[in-house]
């Protein structure tokens, strides 16, 4: 697996095949795939499922391990409101919010902007949330090897929205803590920090 890098070169390969994919899926439903806006469709849902799923190709550890420092700093450092964008692996619709990320050093800090780039390689991945929540911290927590890590996320699904149940204004929220997080007051003081408007 390759470390984290902007997605911008597709497979032409890969585009070709899901070309015809979706070619196949929009007259199944009865769309005239010769018309003008849906002419270029299947090859830009081609290359947009390529880039939605681009997180299978890259290595989240490394990601960490390509900016780890050694430092004697031992309290909390918060990661908040990093915005994601997944799509659900039940019905391929999209779910989105927000993950806010604490960890306690044991020895080494990580770059501040591989957090969220962690965050956008497990969510560019047919995901469920509880599973997203998971691979986050437990990548963290193996690879860091801090003295605790902290995941919450709070993200709105589109499969709840648009159908089934349709209902717009629920928000999922899922949440994960491993070492000194596990005691009730450091997660308390987490979760105090990340519900306070800072600025």
């Amino acid at each position: 697996m390759g470390s984290y890098t902007n997605f911008e070169e597709y497979n032409e390969e890969t585009t070709d095949n899901l070309k015809d994919h979706y070619s196949e899926i929009l007259k199944g439903i009865g769309e005239n795939i010769s018309r003008d806006g849906i002419l270029k469709t299947p090859e830009r849902a081609a290359k947009a499922m390529q880039f939605l799923t681009s997180g299978n190709c890259m290595d989240p550890a490394e990601i960490l391990r390509s900016a780890m420092f050694a430092e004697s700093y031992h309290d909390m450092v918060i990661v908040k409101d990093i915005e994601l964008y997944s799509l659900c692996e039940h019905h391929i619709l999209p779910f989105f919010g927000k993950a806010h990320i604490a960890y306690i050093p044991d020895g080494y800090i990580v770059g501040l902007s591989k957090i969220p780039r962690v965050v956008d390689v497990f969510a560019r991945r047919l995901q469920v949330q509880e599973r997203l929540t998971h691979d986050i911290l437990e990548c963290i927590n193996s690879t860091l090897k801090p003295k605790g890590v902290a995941v919450v996320i709070e993200a709105s699904h589109m499969c709840m929205m648009m159908r089934g149940v349709q209902k717009q204004n629920s928000v999922t929220t899922t949440s994960g803590f491993r070492g000194q997080f596990e005691k009730i007051e450091t997660r308390n003081e987490f979760l105090k920090l990340v519900g306070a408007n800072l600025s």
